[in-house]
């Protein structure tokens, strides 16, 4: 079996030994014995396909229900060592570019594989800033939304209609129309964003200002109200341009693995960004933070975690916000978070729910039944708290995760557009149905009366409006 450090460093290049290695299959139908060569710590699935019974068959497949020990692709972005805890863009520590680099740096290393120069960044910037304001058009899609919207579905259908406003792009082995998706994309998509918010708050939209930085722009155009110009608290941008460099890539995760597969259809990268902005919406994905504030509010006060934990023992409650897929110690962006708790307090209101955090935080980790299962703090458990600091509602937390993640989505895509090996994305199947069965006309069938359908459900209110 393949470790994660062995899948994902694909420099090593050759097996645990250094050399070609190889695995021994004797088929025990048959009596056949295969060499399979092992490389980077993998087995080739193709390689199952010469393992048959007679000629004519199609041959061994692997089955691996949600990818959980398959590598998809070969991959330079993002490296994982889940047991280790590390997290490293481009061998670059997560460490290293939250406490030397601003997100539009990481954005630039994720895509183009290097740390920018002084001019290249001055330029990177520029292009951004500069193409952050979205059609009107798009303005009066937003509009057309019901007031109670959730943000993400509105973010999801304004990246999703970027495609109709930018037809070249679907021009995807022409190095302009790549770089020129890749601004857009990052300096648009938190426009989009403030303007989820917006509407669902009632509020008119306010327009980017190219004056302030990334971070910037977006807390001004959710934030603003009347004044002339809105330039956030400096510990709020810096919080935030944190946050957004530790979501900005996570290797093959759910919403990245749907980027790669509806890109390699060679759709435009709208649409397959989108298709992670869809992912990502999903609550095992990308909500998991508020599901945090929510334990955190149902414990309370710090006297209950005890019993809180007792019945997470017994599995009457989950512990929200601790262990992790891929990481079996803590996560490293968790601690990252931690050291800005108390910047933000000191520039927003105290949020009491920290001391709660904290303390179940230490409780858990002194408990041997949390530590021996490698439950620890993710990204999500302090991540939510600071958001609401800021005075962002728990709906657009997911929405604020899109923002960063778009850098990885894009980056991603444009290594697989690169990637000879890559193809359609086509999985294959065991099929458990029927097979050469007679047809029956409609007067001979039989069955239950009952209508199969869904249950019958309670009227709904009227919509306001409506």
């Amino acid at each position: 079996m393949a470790t994660e450090q062995q899948t994902t460093d694909a420099s090593a290049g050759k097996g645990v030994s250094g050399e070609t290695d190889t695995l021994t299959v004797t088929d025990n139908r048959t009596g056949k014995t295969y060499e399979l060569p092992i490389t980077d710590g993998t087995i080739r699935g193709l390689d199952l396909r010469q393992i048959k019974v007679k000629d004519d068959e199609f041959g061994m497949m692997s089955y691996d229900p949600a990818f959980t020990n398959t590598a998809s692709c070969r991959s330079s972005i993002t490296y994982i060592d889940g047991d280790a805890g590390i997290l490293e863009h481009r061998g670059y520590s997560i460490e290293t570019l939250c406490e030397n680099s601003s997100f539009l740096e990481v954005a630039y290393l994720l895509i183009w594989g290097e740390l920018p120069t002084k001019p290249q960044l001055e330029r990177w910037t520029y292009d951004i800033t500069h193409h952050t304001y979205v059609h009107e058009d798009l303005k009066h899609l937003f509009e057309g939304f019901r007031y109670d919207a959730h943000p993400m579905g509105m973010l999801l259908s304004g990246v999703g209609a970027l495609s109709t406003f930018y037809p070249d792009a679907k021009q995807i082995n022409d190095p302009e129309e790549r770089y020129m998706a890749a601004v857009r994309l990052i300096a648009k998509i938190p426009t989009l964003a403030a303007y989820s918010y917006r509407h669902n708050m009632g509020f008119p939209y306010v327009y980017p200002d190219n004056d302030l930085s990334y971070a910037e722009n977006f807390l001004s155009m959710v934030f603003k109200k009347t004044e002339p110009k809105h330039v956030p608290k400096a510990e709020l941008t810096k919080a935030l341009d944190v946050l957004f460099i530790l979501h900005a890539d996570h290797e093959q995760n759910c919403s990245t693995n749907a980027v790669r597969g509806v890109g390699s259809s060679d759709v435009d990268p709208y649409s397959a960004v989108a298709a992670g902005v869809a992912a990502l919406y999903g609550p095992l994905h990308g909500g998991a933070n508020e599901a945090v504030l929510r334990m955190l509010r149902r414990i309370d006060t710090v006297d209950n975690i005890p019993d809180f934990l007792a019945r997470v023992k017994d599995r009457e409650e989950k512990l929200m916000g601790f262990g992790h897929r891929v990481y079996k110690n803590y996560d490293p962006r968790a601690r990252i978070i931690q050291g800005y708790l108390d910047p933000i307090f000191e520039a927003t209101e105290y949020n009491p729910l920290v001391e709660i955090a904290r303390e179940l935080e230490k409780q858990a980790l002194e408990d041997e039944y949390f530590t021996s299962r490698k439950l620890y703090p993710n990204v999500d458990f302090y991540s939510g708290i600071i958001y609401e600091a800021m005075g962002i509602p728990t709906d657009m937390f997911t929405v604020i995760f899109a923002i960063p993640r778009t850098a990885g989505w894009v980056a991603q895509w444009m290594e697989m557009k690169e990637d000879p090996e890559q193809k359609i994305a086509r999985p294959r199947q065991i099929y458990t149905g029927s097979r050469e069965r007679d047809y029956v006309q409609m007067a001979d069938r039989e069955g239950p009366e009952k209508i199969v359908g869904p249950p019958a459900r309670r009227p709904k209110r009227p919509r306001r409006g409506a």
